[in-house]
């Protein structure tokens, strides 16, 4: 069976998975959302089996299940009707086949280079971001105290950093060189929760400012990674974190 035929089954069963998730009572939801995203792990490597080893290249696993569980805790906070919901399936379905190639461009990068992996890296980028907003949304919406949602954005954050610095050099081994910058920008992410949780945002706009806050960190990391931090790079990362801010400020209804 060819890769592309099981990253269509991948896709297509998952989705259905997703939506018969739909017709359980609220109460198993939770854990059946749970339970997918462990089998979204279990489809992907099923899928990039060919590629995958018993060293890092297993980080490629986080992104899809991360993605499973961000899109179904998000579902919770979208009106209860088709309308609403059936795009969602859609882009569901889509995402899951996006991050099935962009993850088998990067375990056969780890052994060869192809042509394809700048692109997979900027797939890769996007899907992280998009991930990371879901979770951070469901996780803000939960209004639990502040040290609860600095823990829970941290301790979600570093795996997705670690999978997001990894596609840069594609070591077989994690090194400290992507380690120390995964555990401390989700240390940073961590803070500006708490600093969120004090400020009278609305749920869009801090989970907008955390999302912006990865985009600054991971993309300057990855820069460092591929030793392309230049003076213009920063410039261009910071202006988007501060317009952010900026925006952010101004909406906030004091």
């Amino acid at each position: 069976m060819t890769k592309r035929r099981k990253f269509l089954i991948t896709s297509f069963i998952l989705s259905l998975g997703f939506l018969g998730i739909q017709f359980l009572d609220n109460q198993y939801k939770i854990f059946a959302i749970f339970a997918l995203s462990i089998i979204t792990s279990l489809l992907f490597l099923w899928s990039l089996w060919e590629g995958l080893g018993k060293n890092s290249t297993l980080l490629t696993l986080i992104l899809p299940a991360a993605f499973t569980g961000g899109v179904g805790v998000f579902w919770f906070l979208l009106p209860s009707n088709i309308f609403a919901r059936l795009p969602m399936i859609v882009f569901y379905g889509l995402g899951i086949y996006a991050l099935s190639l962009t993850m088998n461009v990067f375990t056969v990068s780890a052994v060869r280079t192809i042509a394809l992996l700048r692109a997979a890296r900027g797939v890769g980028f996007v899907l992280t971001l998009v991930t990371l907003f879901l979770i951070y949304n469901a996780i803000l919406s939960l209004k639990i105290p502040f040290w609860g949602n600095a823990l829970l954005i941290t301790a979600l954050s570093f795996p997705i950093f670690l999978q997001g610095f990894w596609t840069i050099p594609l070591d077989k081994k994690i090194s400290k060189d992507i380690l120390i910058p995964s555990l401390v920008s989700s240390l940073v992410v961590g803070e500006i929760a708490v600093s969120l949780f004090f400020w009278p945002t609305t749920l869009v706009v801090g989970s907008i400012f955390l999302t912006v806050a990865v985009y600054v960190l991971l993309g300057l990391g990855q820069a460092k990674l591929e030793q392309r931090l230049f003076t213009q790079t920063v410039k261009e990362y910071l202006l988007v974190g501060i317009l952010v801010f900026m925006g952010m400020f101004i909406a906030t209804q004091w």
